[in-house]
C-alpha cells in the first residue's frame, strides 16, 4: 500500500522542516523497503487543515492520521510513524 504524507501548514520555515523530515525518513525506509511508493503533499488550504484535529502547525498526516502537531519531529519518529501505517496497512 501507497503511503500517503501530508503536511498542514500555511508554508512557513517549520512546514518546509517538516516536509525535509519526511522525505529523509522516506530515504531511509527506502533502503530497505526499494518499491515503498509515498507522496507527499503540501496542504496550504485552511478549510482543508481544519478537517484534522489540529490546534497548531505544521501538522504531519500519515495515511489520513495526524500524527503530529505543533512540532518539527525527529526524522527517527517519522521513520516509526511511517512503519506503523505501513504495518496498519498489511
Amino acid at each position: 500500500m501507497p503511503l500517503n504524507i501530508k503536511v498542514l501548514g500555511p508554508g512557513c520555515e517549520a512546514c518546509d522542516w517538516v516536509e525535509q523530515q519526511a522525505v529523509a525518513a522516506l530515504e531511509v525506509l527506502a533502503e530497505e523497503m526499494p518499491d515503498l511508493e509515498a507522496t507527499i503533499q503540501h496542504i496550504t488550504d485552511y478549510a482543508e487543515i481544519t478537517k484534522y484535529p489540529i490546534l497548531f502547525t505544521p501538522g504531519l498526516v500519515i495515511n489520513e492520521k495526524l500524527v503530529c502537531a505543533g512540532r518539527i519531529p525527529k526524522v527517527e519518529e517519522v521513520v516509526a510513524w511511517l512503519r506503523e501505517a505501513l504495518d496498519g496497512a498489511k
